[in-house]
């Protein structure tokens, strides 16, 4: 009869040794040796699989590393997200047998680390919002979607779903996570893009909808936008853009279209913007991740422009400006103090 650990070693033998695959495999043993519950079997195949190749053991040094840097991060978001602290103290099934089941203990690992599945670490993989979604867009990536009713421009970490019309159900998309911008022709029925529980509807003219953390900002470039919300109605007109969470929805203010739009062509614009958001926006563009460790500058202005292709000088002028102190760490880890 043919042990767990073994089972699980020939078939680990067989799996895609990608740089990617490897360091997802280092976390789950990662999680397991910190569990304080490992199993004799366990531990041999631990060992086994450290010992593979030196690939091996440098994913498992790369996942200690982030992890040494991470923990206090993830202390803080279990103390303030409820969601997250209900999965940690859940019970996730041990690592099962298989390849699927030990790649995909990868998710689940991870959020009781306290890396949750709902917080993946340097967007390893989607978060459960964007699961099922039709296109998505990688990190620093634009793609342009043609539709019946025009164009759709998904910005950087972008997700949709398609919403086919039926019926009286007008046809759209549902933005799952990340930026769209809307060029509709103006021949057809109104184009939905729903977004947590509110949608925007439109005929004609250019619009753009920006939802992230479980906040939608729908903002009218050209023509008159209908917000839908669960308390109320909102009309945009040009210029004007509205922001809404799951409980409201605010009141039209005033925008310049050309400083919202400037993704679209490269660029990301900061008009006293907390620096803490400045970071935040330039980790969606970024390969890696930045993490801000100096409380003392969180909430300071940020002025200015930065191009999406040259963020490793943003990085530089902003420690400059704020006095910050740079550590460089594997996979594109940033820390700034």
């Amino acid at each position: 009869m043919t042990s767990g650990c073994d089972a699980m070693k020939t078939e680990a033998d067989d799996q895609d040794q990608s740089p990617e695959a490897l360091q997802k495999q280092a976390w789950v043993w990662l999680r397991l040796i910190n569990s304080g519950d490992v199993k004799t079997w366990e531990a041999d195949g631990f060992k086994r699989w450290l010992r593979t190749s030196p690939a091996h053991q440098a994913a498992y040094q790369e996942a200690r590393e982030q992890w040494k840097v991470l923990r206090p991060l993830a202390g803080e978001v279990l103390r303030t997200d409820p969601e997250v602290a209900t999965l940690r103290h859940a019970s996730p099934q041990r690592l099962q047998l298989g390849r699927r089941a030990f790649l995909g203990a990868a998710v689940s690992a991870a959020a009781v680390a306290g890396v949750a599945i709902v917080h993946p670490p340097g967007g390893l993989w989607p978060a459960p919002g964007e699961w099922g979604a039709d296109v998505r867009t990688a990190t620093g990536e634009q793609r342009s979607v043609a539709l019946a009713a025009g164009v759709v421009t998904l910005n950087t970490k972008t997700s949709i779903r398609h919403r086919p019309a039926g019926g009286e159900i007008p046809g759209g998309i549902d933005l799952l996570a990340g930026e769209a911008a809307i060029d509709l022709r103006g021949d057809r029925a109104p184009f939905v893009v729903t977004a947590g529980r509110g949608r925007s509807l439109a005929e004609a003219g250019r619009f753009e909808v920006r939802y992230l953390d479980g906040i939608a900002c729908v903002t009218c470039v050209e023509g008159t936008v209908q917000v839908e919300h669960a308390v109320g109605a909102r009309t945009l007109k040009t210029r004007q853009q509205i922001r809404y969470d799951d409980n409201a929805i605010g009141t039209p203010i005033e925008v310049l279209p050309q400083i919202v739009a400037a993704w679209r062509n490269g660029e990301l614009v900061f008009n006293n913007t907390p620096l803490t958001e400045v970071i935040d926006e330039i980790n969606r563009y970024r390969s890696g991740q930045v993490v801000l460790m100096n409380d003392s500058v969180r909430d300071r202005p940020v002025v200015g422009s930065f191009f999406t292709a040259s963020l490793d000088q943003a990085l530089l002028q902003l420690q400059h400006n704020f006095g910050l102190r740079a550590r460089h760490l594997p996979a594109g880890l940033l820390i700034l103090t």
